[in-house]
């Protein structure tokens, strides 16, 4: 019996590798620690009722953020450990296992678990305060959303201390990801974790289209709706059309694994290159997924921090509505290398060219936007103008890559990398670092120490091109990726440390971020937005208290243009009559809400507990959680008490001691 238990344990957990039993120990002790504070502080209770049942997008937004934070964390050290590998020639820091565990899990986390949920935490927080509503579409659908993503991201990053992590790179391209090179659990963990969190992508992608075309503040047509909600909708609008194909390729997958089918395997009828098509179908849209809502912020923040108007919104618009469409047809230019023909690499080519013509647009629309603006360099907009060369020199890189026999000399080499991490840091994660600097006030109620705040972009931005401009350079001298080590004879060396310092300076940077929370809220006080306005900003959300109460809005606005908010200020400003200053404002009502709900959180719960079975092939366990699945589904759909209503004397009460504390600011 003792023996069995050996046996099972030995398989179950990772063992053997000082790595793992580190962090092993950092996640009982921070689990202890957590059970500790919420027992001897008696807060279950109120982490039940106001965080883990909340159905309000605000509180859902958050979430999402400090998920993104703590899953950059967790990419960043994988990032840290591989460039240490890296530093110098023949290095044994990490084994080539764990080496592309390492890379494998990286690309996963940063780009599915980190630039997802930051991404969905900036839509749930900003959106419906910028359209002038109260919640989104579906609240009881965006807590659901948001619970699959996480128990969708713990169940993969569960793999890294039980069953062990998936080794076939972050799209796990067959064969390499099939039963036969690949007998381990980790690849399941790839499939569920992803499959889980996928679905809640999915429904927040459908939630937030819906949100933006049917509930919008009376009189905001879509042409002055603010650019951020108009890059969700074309993220959403993106999200809808790819996500279900990765879902499917999954799905085949899992049944190559699972059920012995052989839909990417030769020796059984099946083409691996089937699976990279469908793979890229998906991916190629992700990229542009995840970035469009970054030139959302940068259009924003350009607007407010140079006192301007947007220059060509309506060009603008067409932009990202093209990318949208055009990001579903640039996909083979991953594997020009393949041999699919003159005709087919030109086609590709021909549209990866094209849509670097939108992407332009946008930056010249922003160059022009701060000509002879009164611009102000507070943190959002350094994060913004930093981006600008970043990204340019990304996109330069691209169209590079579009040449097809250009690409055959720069495929699957350390240019890629480098043009990659340029074009994703340098754009997505700038972007949405500029919007949690931008809009964290409007959040919390106060804003982020600007000094250390400034440190904290210095370090990221010179770490960033120490780290990866010398990829470029060594990529054209040959080194490809996946490579776990070298030899003296290479010449790659010097350039790897730089490129590992750089990378030492960017982790250097996360932790000023870290410690600019902490400073800041522990100086709240000295810190506190008493305005709801501190940037004089000019879309609606501004035109609230910071933080924005639980309904938003006490009166839903009345919009008769384009950057609206700000609008009304210059009118008051030149002393006119505002429709909300005037006698004949709208009185307030009763204002209708969603009522918590600890569903969603259950049945993600349920779904956390059928992948895992399905992982461990338990079928047990995975009856056990789709049975939950349905029950909470059953349930809820005999849930009649879904809602309430906020009475008048609440909302006076609220809106008082909201002027009140605006008054003593």
């Amino acid at each position: 019996m003792w023996e069995k238990v050996k046996g099972f344990t030995a398989d179950f957990f990772v063992t053997g590798d000082p790595l793992i039993y580190g962090a092993d120990v950092s996640i009982v002790l921070t689990v202890a620690a957590i059970v500790f504070v919420l027992t001897y502080f008696k807060k279950w209770g109120w982490l039940w009722r106001e965080w883990l049942t909340t159905v309000d997008h605000k509180k859902i937004g958050i979430m999402y953020i400090l998920s993104a934070f703590l899953m950059l964390f967790r990419g960043g050290v994988d990032a840290l450990l591989m460039r240490a590998q890296l530093a110098a020639p023949e290095m044994s820091f990490l084994t080539p296992e764990h080496y592309n565990q390492i890379f494998t899990t990286h690309g996963v986390i940063m780009i599915l678990f980190m630039a997802m949920p930051f991404m969905f935490g900036l839509f749930n927080v900003i959106v419906p305060l910028q359209i002038g509503a109260r919640d989104v579409a579906y609240p009881f659908l965006n807590a659901l959303s948001f619970w699959l993503f996480f128990w969708g991201a713990m169940l993969f990053n569960l793999s890294f201390v039980i069953g062990g992590p998936p080794d076939a790179g972050w799209l796990a391209y067959p064969p390499y990801s099939e039963k036969m090179f690949n007998p381990g659990v980790g690849q399941d963990f790839y499939i569920w974790g992803i499959q889980i969190s996928g679905i809640g992508s999915l429904i927040t992608g459908i939630n937030f289209i819906v949100t933006i075309l049917k509930m919008r503040a009376p009189g905001m047509k879509l042409m002055k709706m603010p650019m951020f909600s108009w890059s969700v909708l074309s993220s959403c609008i993106a999200i809808i059309f790819s996500f279900p194909i990765l879902t499917g390729t999954l799905a085949l997958l899992f049944l190559d694994r699972y059920a012995g089918a052989h839909f990417f395997t030769l020796d059984g009828g099946g083409n691996p290159m089937m699976y990279i098509n469908l793979i890229w179908m998906w991916g190629h849209p992700e990229v542009y997924i995840i970035v469009l809502p970054a030139f959302g912020i940068f259009s924003e923040i350009v607007a407010t921090f140079s006192k301007k108007k947007l220059f060509g919104y309506k060009s603008m618009v067409y932009a990202m509505m093209i990318i949208s469409v055009l990001s579903f047809l640039v996909w083979a230019h991953h594997f020009f290398t393949m041999g699919s023909g003159a005709d087919v690499n030109a086609f590709f080519a021909l549209t990866t060219m094209l849509i670097a013509i939108p992407t332009g647009v946008k930056v010249f629309n922003w160059l022009f936007t701060m000509f002879r603006g009164k611009i102000t360099f507070q943190t959002p907009m350094l994060w913004t103008v930093g981006f600008i060369p970043c990204f340019v020199i990304g996109g330069m890189t691209g169209v590079l890559l579009s040449v097809v026999p250009a690409d055959f000399q720069f495929h699957n080499s350390y240019f890629l990398i480098a043009h990659f991490h340029q074009v994703i840091i340098g754009g997505v994660v700038f972007g949405y670092f500029a919007g949690l600097y931008y809009w964290w006030p409007k959040m919390f109620g106060f804003k982020l120490n600007e000094r250390i705040g400034k440190w904290a972009f210095w370090f990221w931005n010179i770490g960033f091109y120490l780290c990866f401009m010398p990829q470029y350079v060594v990529g054209l001298m040959g080194m490809t990726r996946r490579v776990a080590s070298y030899g003296w004879d290479k010449g790659w060396w010097e350039m790897n440390l730089v490129s590992t310092i750089g990378a030492g300076l960017m982790g250097i940077a996360f932790l000023f971020q870290v410690w600019q929370i902490m400073h800041s809220a522990k100086r709240y006080k000295a810190n506190l937005d008493t305005t709801g306005d501190p940037w004089n900003g000019r879309t609606l959300e501004w035109s609230i208290p910071s933080p924005a109460p639980h309904y938003n809005f006490a009166v839903l606005p009345q919009v008769s243009e384009q950057d609206d908010w700000w609008e009304r200020k210059q009118r008051r400003e030149r002393g006119e009559t505002v429709r909300s200053d005037s006698h004949d404002s709208p009185k307030q009502e009763p204002i209708h809400m969603p009522r918590n709900s600890g569903t969603p959180f259950v049945m993600s719960l349920c779904w956390f507990v059928a992948g895992f079975g399905f992982v461990f092939d338990w079928t047990w366990f995975v009856v056990a959680g789709l049975a939950g699945v349905a029950l909470c589904m059953i349930a809820h759909s005999f849930n009649y008490n879904t809602d309430y209503y906020i009475q008048v004397d609440e909302i006076e009460r609220t809106e008082a001691s909201a002027r009140r504390g605006q008054a003593d600011g």
